[in-house]
């Protein structure tokens, strides 16, 4: 077995190998940027070399770089996770030639099925069942066009060797094939160093579902079920969960066996996804092939109890499999939410900074990847991240700060895990996507299993605007806030150095009023907790051990109930279940007088278009003087290695531009303002 590993890659995947290769007694070798000096990653691994500036594409895919951090070191054999050099059969052939084991496939497995377009000729002529579209290179916006007309919209524009959502767009007209091919191509080349883009039809209302297989280098392949991951935004995979609730078990038999035919047709050994469109009918169709680990892939281990990462490790070894399809045993539900720095509020902008306070809950400490969940009780935590407490999120990376998973013997259980786990995950400094996944767990179509690629588009059509909790909800919350006031009063009647005739006395009725709603309540206190009755005559029994000051609040009342706590005049600011509200805790006095104070409104920024993010302006596509029409293109943001097309909101004329191509710009910055 190797004695050193180098992973070339950052963040939660490179966390994530040195946790396996820990476990196996291997020695790690990080390497880092200078965006990356104090990163988890560089403090977890035994060595670490630092390879160059922030961008991706002067240090991380840089191969020279990381053969001398390998030459440096000693390393035996490169880990590259996902993304960066993972899918580059040029860093495979010098690893090769420098005698160091590759953890991934053979280099012509990932130039054979790497590359999309060789990869669906490949599928095509294997007659695998494949996606209409054209196949060869396009040199340029004129020829993508042509090509999407011939096609047919809506066209999907892909960059050939992209992946996570980088490179590409869909396409619904010209205009829009045009604005597309640019940025995708842009894109690709800043993420893998290949601009090269292809066009195929976007089949509308599919399921994404991929098969996990395995194979080592003595002809030995199987498979380890499927993931479903059709909810996605722009391309980019937020909830993942194994196995389908959509797939039978004849459709899973020939999807994976359809999988590993392919894998062995082009000598695949180590772990790999094949990726398929599925339709409501359950036909599917090969999308394409990933030769490398997936981001997804902590489902997989949970209903497996298979590490893929060691099994990676001991393929590039020479060792061959010990399991076959029939060992391969699925067990129970799994469930990976994607936790993204990114606003919800803001149309799930990208979002950069320092987190000011990184919680996760509490990971099942009986569980790791090799095992079987069920050993370590009836519900699995697991939290894959790559930051910590007082880390930065750079502008220069992925913006994903963990994966948070649960596993539970059953659907239902498990996504009621999850829910309680992203309710406990307390994250502040910057705008993340947490109240958006607590909103997709309770969503009706995800419960029931109905969900396709067009999820997020078609039920948040508007952006994402925060969840309305239903009255019985609200009730809970209000009970849970009007005790939790209380002893926050008792408290306060406590404080020493009161003046005298200034006692302060802490009453029974209370009105709490929340998203909207008002309740008038009696809070009546005893040593097991508080019994809150509501003016209808419905009491609701609360018990916590809260007290003042803590952020996170476990409460029972009508079952359990988990709050984020913050502090504001008159109450608290409540976040749970995807709501983040505004509670006020008055005498009936004080809510009384307060109906009758104004309210304060925001300032008009509607003639100004606002930087919605941390970015680099690439572009500017107007001037001063233009009139501009509803939907028409004026400024191309970049941020987190993905380009952002900012769009008039309404016609209007161009009185200013602030900014120009190469600034850097805060969020709210002026961009452009309007007569």
């Amino acid at each position: 077995m190797f004695d050193k590993i180098l992973i070339a890659n950052r963040g939660e995947i490179a966390c994530r190998v040195i946790k396996s290769a820990r476990k196996m007694g291997i020695k790690t070798v990080a390497i880092y940027s200078d965006a990356d000096k104090q990163a988890l990653h560089v403090q977890m691994a035994d060595e670490a070399v630092h390879i160059g500036p922030p961008p991706a594409n002067q240090s991380y895919i840089v191969i020279d770089k990381v053969m001398e951090a390998i030459k440096k070191t000693g390393a035996q054999a490169v880990h590259p996770g996902y993304g960066f050099l993972s899918e580059n059969a040029k860093f495979a052939e010098a690893l090769e030639a420098a005698g160091v084991a590759f953890i991934g496939p053979p280099k012509g497995a990932i130039e054979a099925m790497g590359d999309k377009i060789t990869s669906k000729k490949i599928a095509q002529d294997a007659n695998v069942s494949t996606v209409p579209g054209y196949m060869g290179l396009i040199e340029d916006t004129d020829e993508a066009v042509k090509i999407s007309n011939e096609i047919g919209y809506p066209v999907m524009i892909k960059a050939s060797a992209g992946g996570g959502g980088k490179g590409m767009r869909i396409a619904w007209n010209d205009e829009e094939a045009r604005e597309g091919f640019q940025s995708s191509k842009n894109e690709a080349a800043n993420s893998f160093g290949d601009d090269r883009i292809f066009i195929e039809k976007f089949v509308t209302q599919p399921r994404h579902i991929e098969i996990q297989v395995l194979c080592d280098a003595h002809g030995n392949g199987v498979y380890l079920g499927e993931r479903e991951c059709s909810i996605q935004r722009r391309n980019q995979k937020v909830v993942e969960e194994a196995p389908s609730p959509f797939l039978d078990e004849a459709t899973r038999k020939a999807m994976g066996e359809q999988s590993v035919a392919l894998a062995k047709a082009v000598g695949y050994a180590s772990a790999g996804t094949v990726e398929f469109i599925v339709d409501g009918d359950k036909n599917f169709y090969f999308l394409e092939m990933n030769t490398r680990l997936q981001v997804e892939h902590p489902v997989t281990e949970l209903i497996t109890g298979v590490d893929l990462v060691e099994q990676m490790i001991r393929v590039a070894n020479g060792e061959p499999l010990t399991i076959t399809q029939d060992d391969v045993k699925l067990q129970g539900w799994a469930i990976e939410n994607r936790l993204y720095a990114e606003d919800p509020y803001r149309n799930f902008l990208p979002s950069i900074g320092r987190l000011t306070r990184y919680r996760p809950p509490a990971e099942t400490k009986a569980y790791t990847p090799g095992t079987q969940p069920g050993d370590a009780g009836d519900e699995v935590v697991r939290n894959d991240t790559g930051v910590y407490e007082g880390g930065e999120i750079s502008m220069y990376y992925d913006p994903m700060i963990a994966k948070l998973c649960t596993w539970a013997p059953t659907r239902d259980a498990a996504i009621e895990a999850m829910r309680v786990a992203l309710d406990s995950f307390e994250v502040e400094g910057i705008g993340h996507n947490l109240p958006f996944l607590s909103a997709v767990m309770d969503h009706p179509i995800f419960i029931k299993g109905d969900m396709t690629t067009a999820f997020i588009e078609e039920q948040y059509p508007e952006g994402f605007e925060g969840v309305e909790l239903p009255e019985a909800q609200l009730k809970r919350v209000a009970a849970a806030a009007a005790a939790m006031y209380r002893v926050a009063e008792i408290r306060r009647t406590r404080v020493s150095g009161r003046m005298d005739n200034h006692e302060r006395r802490v009453g029974k009725k209370w009105v709490v009023t929340l998203q909207g709603h008002e309740f008038a309540v009696k809070v009546k206190a005893d040593k097991e907790g508080s019994t809150v009755k509501f003016e209808d005559g419905s009491k609701l029994r609360v018990a916590s051990d809260w007290t003042p000051g803590d952020q996170l609040a476990e409460v029972e009342v009508d079952g359990r109930l988990v709050l984020k706590v913050g502090k504001i005049s008159g109450g608290f600011r409540l976040r749970t279940r995807g709501a983040d509200m505004k509670v006020h805790v008055r005498t009936p006095r004080q809510a009384e007088l307060a109906k009758l104070m104004p309210e304060k409104l925001p300032p008009d920024t509607s003639k100004m278009l606002l930087c919605p993010m941390p970015g680099l302006i690439v572009k500017v596509d107007v001037e001063v003087g233009d009139e501009v029409q509803e939907g028409q293109a004026l400024c191309t943001v970049e941020a987190m290695k993905m380009e952002n097309i900012l769009r008039a909101e309404k016609k209007a004329v161009v009185s200013k531009i602030n900014a120009a191509a190469g600034d850097s710009l805060a969020v709210d910055d002026v961009i452009i303002e309007f007569e």
